[in-house]
Formats: C-alpha cells, structure tokens, sequence
C-alpha cells in the first residue's frame, strides 16, 4: 500500500486556490492515552484542522519546550510504543480522511528500521514524516524508502539557514517545509516577529513546495498574521496546552476543537 503525500499536496493545493492558508495541527500519540489521542485529533480536524502532525513521544526531545516535554512524558509513562504511533495515524486517518504525518525524532526509527517504518506508515495511511534532526546529507536512504512507499519527507528550516543551506534542504525535501519561525524550542510566543516573514521568503526563492510556518502561533490573531505569508500554519503546544489545562478528557477534546476553529477563522481572515 502507497503512503497519502498526493493527499497531502492536494490538501495544501485546495487551501491555496481558496486563497488561504492551511491548518496543520500537532498533538502527540499516547496523550493523554493512546485512544485519547485519537480522539483529539479527530476533534482538531472537527475543528477545521485541515493536516494533523502526529508527534512520536521522545525522552529528549530537542525542538519541544516544556508543554510538549510535559504532554510526551505522559505518553511515555503510559508505556507508548511505535506500534501505538501508526494505531494513531490509522484510525485517525480513517475516522478524517485528512493527512496524517509523524513527526519524530531520528533515533527511534533507526533502531526501529527504516524499511519496517516506513511500510508501516504508508499501510496505516500515513502522509509521511517530520524530521527535525536527520541531517539532509544524511538523508538518503530515508528518503529512499520514502520514496518508494509514498511518504513526504518533511525538512525544517530556521532563521539561522543560509540561502545555499536553504537550496539544498528543498531540494531534497517534499510534501512541503517546516519553516520553524524563530531560533529556539515549540511554545506559545506573544509575537511570532518578522524572521518567520523573511524566511519564508528566501526558502519560497529556492522551490516550489508549501512552506508552512510553526512555532509560536497560539492564536487566531497569530494565525491570521502567519497566514498573510505562509502557505499553511502549524499549531502545536497551544492545543496541548489546552488538553493539559482540561480538568478531564472530554473537556480538553472540547477545548482543542474549538481552538482548532478560532485558528481555522484565523488562516481564513489573512
């Protein structure tokens, strides 16, 4: 079975010709349980999600601040396993029919195999990955396997990235690019500032594929500003934070819905 990256791109396309910015929301698998975390991300795209980034909980997660550490240290001591990861993306992906990606960490594919993840991924429906430290020169037979079963291969940029590092990162990446808004971990900011402007702008001058905007946006306000550049917005610690704050499941499923709504309204008004 071939992975969705066609889903993908034809998701990112529809929310352009609506003259829009997409929706892409982050919740990580096994919080607060694995069936919990299936139903927040049905309730995110109930909400008007458009993608769903299904984050694999990692003990030493070097792009996550406090919010996603807090929610994946809960994942991990509820015991979450790869397998629970691609239970995630399936039922989410047949309960929506929107793409579904991973985000991890490079590690636990490594020694999970990247032949077995892979195939894994595509059978359960998966779009592809998010991978914000496997270094593109060292991406090959990633994305090789990628390749043959279908699977975008999600690179992030930052401020920090030079024009000819940008071109290179591009060239090898599809589905489209994580353009990370400023220097630093995941978290709610109050502004998310005019780096995240200008970087979306030299990566768009090296190709042709979406570049979406995270870290930092909270807010319809913020995901109106985002919107005015980007070709979708992603939200992350602010859903988890809504589902850490809940007094119980139901209400946090009810939290991360609506805010999924004020956001969609938000991409909408750019």
């Amino acid at each position: 079975m071939s992975g969705n990256i066609e889903l993908l791109s034809a998701t990112l396309a529809a929310a352009k010709a609506e003259d829009r910015a997409a929706l892409i929301a982050y919740l990580p698998a096994g919080f607060p349980s694995v069936d919990g975390g299936i139903e927040a991300v049905k309730a995110v795209v109930a909400g008007g999600a458009d993608v769903v980034e299904v984050g694999l909980p990692h003990s030493d997660p070097v792009l996550d601040g406090p919010v996603i550490q807090t929610a994946d240290d809960i994942a991990l001591r509820g015991g979450v396993k790869i397998a629970d990861v691609m239970r995630t993306v399936r039922e989410a992906y047949e309960a929506t029919g929107v793409p579904i990606l991973v985000m991890t960490y490079w590690n636990p594919i490594d020694r999970y195999g990247i032949e077995r993840f892979t195939s894994e991924l595509a059978e359960a429906g998966g779009a592809g990955c998010i991978l914000p430290d496997l270094p593109v020169q060292e991406s090959s037979v990633w994305r090789e396997h990628a390749d043959k079963h279908g699977l975008a291969t999600v690179f992030v940029v930052a401020p920090s990235s030079k024009d000819e590092r940008l071109a290179t990162i591009t060239a090898a990446g599809s589905g489209f690019v994580y353009a990370a808004s400023l220097m630093g971990v995941t978290g709610a900011r109050e502004s998310v500032g005019e780096q995240a402007q200008d970087l979306v702008r030299r990566t768009r001058a090296t190709t042709g594929i979406p570049v979406c905007v995270g870290l930092g946006v909270s807010n319809a306000e913020q995901a109106a500003e985002v919107a005015a550049f980007a070709d979708g917005v992603i939200v992350g610690s602010a859903f988890v934070k809504r589902m850490l704050d809940a007094p119980d499941e139901e209400s946090g499923l009810a939290a991360v819905r609506s805010l999924a709504g004020e956001l969609a309204e938000g991409v909408r008004k750019r």
